[in-house]
């Protein structure tokens, strides 16, 4: 389910960063393309609460980003697919992601054991990295909006 909130919060940057408003942000495609209406209210919650709360939503400084690249070792080729990696580095483009979380997301799936890391075993830990550094009790943090909650 995480994974799939993450997808969408790469959508909605991608739009932003095209300089789309987020209320001109065709979100029936996402239904379109089958994820639900409480995961794109997720999604979409967690970009306003970081917009509410002054954050960048994404790295709007990206001189670092043009002018820096990360390699992958030899090591990490062998069980990150190349797939995966792409996945990684688009990301990091984006903004959604910095160095520091993409060091973050490389350790973890060199610990994990993994005989080989394909981009399902790397959203995963995305959505853990990312979810995972706004803490769990700040506004935005929640996973999933309750039967109660709205969006306006």
């Amino acid at each position: 389910m995480q994974e799939k909130i993450v997808e969408i919060i790469v959508y909605i940057i991608k739009e932003m960063r095209a300089n789309k408003d987020l209320s001109d942000i065709n979100l029936n495609e996402l239904a379109d393309y089958g994820y639900t209406e409480t995961e794109i209210s997720t999604a979409l919650s967690w970009v306003i609460d970081k917009i509410s709360l002054g954050e960048s939503v994404f790295l709007t400084d990206t001189r670092d980003a043009r002018f820096s690249h990360r390699i992958f070792h030899e090591a990490e080729k062998m069980v990150i697919d190349s797939e995966a990696q792409g996945y990684m580095l688009l990301l990091r483009e984006l903004g959604v992601v910095d160095d520091l979380d993409m060091e973050l997301i490389i350790e973890r799936v060199m610990l994990s054991g993994f005989q080989k890391a394909d981009i399902k075993s790397i959203k995963s830990i995305i959505a853990a990295v990312m979810f995972d550094r706004d803490g769990g009790n700040a506004p935005g943090s929640r996973f999933m909006l309750t039967s109660h909650d709205t969006i306006h």
